[in-house]
């Protein structure tokens, strides 16, 4: 039997993505401020977290603009969305990558790769943007911008988007666990040759640095819904199950301002911010 969302289920679907874009919009949009106003924040590294935020801050704005019931502007919105969303998980993977070459590999060319790491998240999302128009149904819009509704279409979005997805997330854990380890391995042969001072700031460098851990599960909490519900739109195409969409959309939306804590709103930004605040007092 098949079961669609009502107008009533859609409002409230379009609510919370509303909301919650807009919370992801803010938090990203703050580091993006805060990276153009704290010349201080202005390395590399942050510079990363500020591509990072910028994609996050794109993917949420675009999300918010859709419209089912506007053909052109909806596909329009789709695709930018599917566009920045993309990039924005690519981009984490770039600061994996980074911390691993630094810390595991001990390299110091990393700032040399910037141009390569703008043609491989740019590159990349508009080559997935471009392939996932194939089987698009443009005679059903569905319920939902973002979603095709045609099977091979269907079957395209999952391939561009949710492959490389699971992906980065794999990459980025498995980079994470590297670097953890390593710096566990020598804050522990430090310990006996070392004095007091410098095994406890190397504890606190180690606690702050296992916080990357968890970054990986940003992702997960935040397309582990949409996966699940990807494939059960794929398997029966004709059977809306409204508590999943619900879970979909909502985190699928806060990804942005996830991201823009765990990434974003650390000792240098809480420093800048805090040395500005002084500074009018």
């Amino acid at each position: 039997m098949a079961t669609v969302l009502s107008l009533h289920d859609r409002g409230i679907l379009t609510a919370v993505n509303s909301g919650a874009s807009s919370l992801s919009f803010v938090g990203s949009g703050f580091i993006v401020l805060c990276y153009s106003l704290f010349k201080e924040l202005r390395k590399f590294s942050f510079k990363l977290v500020f591509y990072l935020s910028l994609s996050d801050m794109l993917c949420s704005f675009f999300n918010m603009v859709g419209d089912p019931s506007k053909g052109f502007f909806c596909y329009a919105q789709g695709y930018t969305t599917h566009f920045f969303c993309v990039a924005s998980f690519l981009w984490t993977t770039t600061i994996a990558f980074t911390l691993h070459r630094t810390v595991v590999r001990h390299k110091t060319d990393v700032e040399d790769l910037e141009a390569v790491f703008h043609l491989y998240v740019w590159g990349t999302s508009l080559v997935m943007t471009v392939i996932r128009s194939i089987g698009n149904d443009h005679t059903h819009l569905g319920a939902w911008c973002w979603a095709q509704t045609g099977r091979t279409g269907k079957a395209v979005h999952f391939i561009t988007f949710y492959v490389p997805l699971w992906g980065a997330i794999l990459y980025n854990g498995f980079t994470y666990f590297q670097v953890i380890r390593m710096l566990n391995n020598a804050t522990r042969m430090a310990v006996g040759i070392s004095d007091r001072a410098y095994q406890f700031d190397s504890r606190t460098d180690t606690k702050a640095l296992n916080r990357w851990g968890y970054y990986p599960l940003i992702l997960i909490g935040s397309w582990a819904f949409g996966t699940i519900n990807r494939i059960h739109d794929f398997i029966e195409p004709g059977h809306k199950i409204f508590w999943l969409t619900f879970l979909d959309v909502g985190t699928a939306g806060l990804m942005g301002l996830f991201n823009s804590i765990a990434y974003g709103l650390n000792a240098s930004v809480r420093r800048a911010i805090s040395e500005r605040l002084e500074l009018k007092t």
